[in-house]
């Protein structure tokens, strides 16, 4: 089968997180990496209350990744999810192939800029106000 993009939401045990936040980021890329997939983007989303307690927890740390992984192997990696002690919930969503260069950018934290013809257009816009805001100060 082909390979696919995931994004994926973590809920992640707080009392790991405040251990060793660093550790965190490993554990997810290994989770994704023994599944035979590969991390486009991985970050810390929030840290914040529950809507109801997990596993005894309150407080959860969401954490936000996108990956490439055969979907195959997509059992694999919900597997090694659900025995990791340190997740607590994930959810993976498979992407829309239009949308995998604009997400994964965002969750980089990369400026998108808009296609060449909206560009062209915006310019266009700012010089005809700037323009008239010129005309009505004479």
């Amino acid at each position: 089968m082909a390979e696919q993009v995931y994004e994926c939401m973590f809920i992640l045990n707080p009392n790991a997180y405040a251990k060793n936040p660093s550790s965190i980021a490993n554990v997810v890329e290994d989770l994704v990496k023994n599944s035979g997939g590969k991390i486009l983007a991985s970050r810390l989303w929030n840290e914040q209350k529950m809507a109801y307690p997990i596993n005894g927890h309150r407080k959860g740390v969401y954490w936000l990744t996108y990956f490439a992984l055969e979907s195959t192997n997509l059992p694999k990696f919900n597997r090694a999810c659900r025995i990791q002690d340190v997740v607590l919930r994930h959810l993976p969503l498979k992407v829309d192939p239009r949308l995998v260069d604009t997400l994964v950018s965002v969750a980089k934290g990369e400026k998108i800029l808009p296609p060449p013809e909206l560009a062209t257009v915006g310019a266009a816009i700012d010089d005809v106000e700037s323009d008239d805001g010129e005309a009505a100060e004479e």
